[in-house]
């Protein structure tokens, strides 16, 4: 059995920098919504895969089951407002956010972020408290731009050099 705490496993994974992504799917409505998270990883170029990692008891979770598809907005060093506000319970996240339906799934792809990304659900697998879902990427978009990092409890920006 373990001895780590949740104390222990917050600080012991709080020391990988992690860069901040918004996670947008539809509701069964077709409405926007979505969340941040840093539980964000590739996961295989031969076929273009990546991981995202959502508390089952998050607002955007069980959307994201039933659509079946996500769209990953990696955010820059000055979107910290929005990596905030999609970590809230607000009732519309998306209120005076610019943004645009992406091509391919119909979720929402954030006005300014560093890179996005349209996936489609391949896998869902438990993970804890939370569950892991694996999308197959339709399409990207990469722009210019400093991302925002999560580093031990707050935001972080990457020195210049």
């Amino acid at each position: 059995m373990s001895d780590v705490t949740k104390d222990d496993f917050k600080k012991v994974m709080g020391s990988f920098a992690a860069g901040v992504t918004v996670v947008t799917t539809l509701d069964a409505e077709g409405r926007a919504v979505g969340l941040t998270a840093t539980a964000f990883s590739s996961l295989s170029m031969e076929p273009p895969l990546c991981l995202v990692c959502v508390h089952r008891n998050g607002t955007s979770h069980d959307a994201l089951v039933a659509s079946r598809r996500f769209a990953v907005n990696l955010l820059t060093a000055e979107q910290v407002e929005l990596s905030n506000r999609f970590a809230s319970r607000a009732d519309d996240k998306f209120a005076d956010v610019p943004h645009r339906p992406g091509d391919a799934t119909g979720c929402a792809l954030l006005d300014g972020a560093l890179a996005s990304m349209e996936c489609e659900v391949v896998d869902v697998f438990p993970g804890g408290d939370h569950s892991i879902f694996v999308g197959r990427l339709a399409t990207v978009s990469v722009a210019d731009g400093r991302p925002l990092l999560y580093w031990r409890g707050g935001y972080r920006q990457l020195a210049d050099g």
